[in-house]
């Protein structure tokens, strides 16, 4: 694709975003999302593939499908009070509405079957693109909007610690399980966000940046299957050390920083009397610690001759890691003794 044209379109995925994050009307929040759709589709069909054109269609459709829901909603809502203020949402039905089109948006449970499929026909970097920029937008307005129904967001956020722990047990690609890793995730953040709107955003920024480093890992080695891990060792030895580390704070695991959201999030749950959420979250987390040990043992436990069907590549000069990739990966595994810092920070 044309620099120029790249340049356009990131652009617009920028522009997009900013107006969402920073309007207070319905009409001008709509807007900045459909930008922020329509500048990231011609990146996902850039590879002229029958995948890539399928995953493309099946995107525009479900956030064209969120997008019309969204704006009936808030049409109705203006209708029912007069009111076109996000912050000033009141009635239970197009509060209920909106927040359904936001999880369609985000691809939470049950509401999540395209993200998967989506994210399968797209290369690594729109991947990354479309597992954590596009988030923003819908997520910022999730904070914003008044909660008239906890259980909904309860009901919402553990279905999907449930569904992306569970639908990543029997993938063998890795963007699928990368697509199940970012709903339960989410869910987790979904859990919190009635209670702790600043713990929320730890949690987001924590996952932004091990997603990030999990994608540019996958991107550096060529990787998209399980079997391609095993010959990791041979290209990158000092990143394939540093990758189930940061497989495993993906899963939550201590002393790594993915351990610190969830602490404070079921520490949360408990202070506000839902000790029953708590042990159902902490439980569906061992789903998704089991594929991510998977990974980890393609990639570290497995070298070719093994038992793996990998084939192996021919040695090429090895890519140099960007300064993002090595950045993230450190924030990504070693953040953990700065807990202290960060919540006297956030005030949580």
């Amino acid at each position: 694709m044309n620099p120029y044209i790249t340049t356009i379109l990131i652009f617009g995925l920028i522009l997009g975003t900013t107006i969402t994050a920073s309007s207070s009307h319905w009409l001008l929040a709509w807007m900045g999302l459909e930008i922020n759709t329509l500048a990231i589709i011609p990146l996902m069909a850039q590879n002229h593939h029958p995948r890539a054109i399928e995953a493309t269609t099946k995107y525009f459709l479900t956030q064209a499908t969120a997008a019309a829901t969204l704006l009936f909603a808030s049409v109705t809502n203006a209708w029912l009070t007069g009111q076109w203020d996000i912050t000033l949402m009141t009635h239970p039905i197009p509060t209920t509405m909106i927040t359904l089109a936001l999880a369609l948006k985000l691809g939470l449970a049950p509401l999540h079957t395209w993200l998967p499929e989506v994210l399968q026909g797209l290369s690594l970097t729109t991947g990354l693109i479309l597992s954590t920029w596009q988030k923003l937008a819908p997520f910022i307005l999730l904070l914003q909007i008044p909660c008239t129904s906890q259980e909904l967001l309860i009901i919402l956020g553990l279905m999907s610690t449930l569904v992306g722990g569970w639908g990543g047990l029997n993938q063998t690609q890795l963007r699928k399980i990368l697509a199940y890793s970012s709903i339960a995730h989410l869910g987790w953040m979904l859990l919190i966000i009635q209670f702790a709107p600043s713990l929320t955003l730890l949690a987001l920024m924590t996952y932004l940046v091990m997603t990030t480093a999990a994608f540019l890992t996958l991107k550096n080695n060529k990787a998209t299957n399980i079997n391609a891990l095993a010959t990791s060792w041979a290209k990158a030895p000092l990143l394939t050390a540093a990758t189930p580390l940061l497989l495993l704070s993906l899963g939550g695991l201590p002393p790594m920083t993915g351990f610190l959201p969830k602490w404070l999030i079921l520490q949360e749950l408990t202070k506000q009397q839902l000790p029953a959420t708590a042990v159902l979250a902490a439980m569906t987390a061992l789903l998704s610690l089991y594929f991510y040990l998977r990974l980890c043992y393609a990639m570290t436990l497995t070298m070719p001759p093994n038992n793996l069907a990998s084939t192996s590549l021919w040695r090429l000069p090895p890519l140099n890691p960007s300064l993002l990739l090595a950045a993230s990966t450190i924030t990504a595994i070693f953040l953990l003794p700065l807990s202290p810092a960060i919540t006297a920070f956030l005030h949580l």
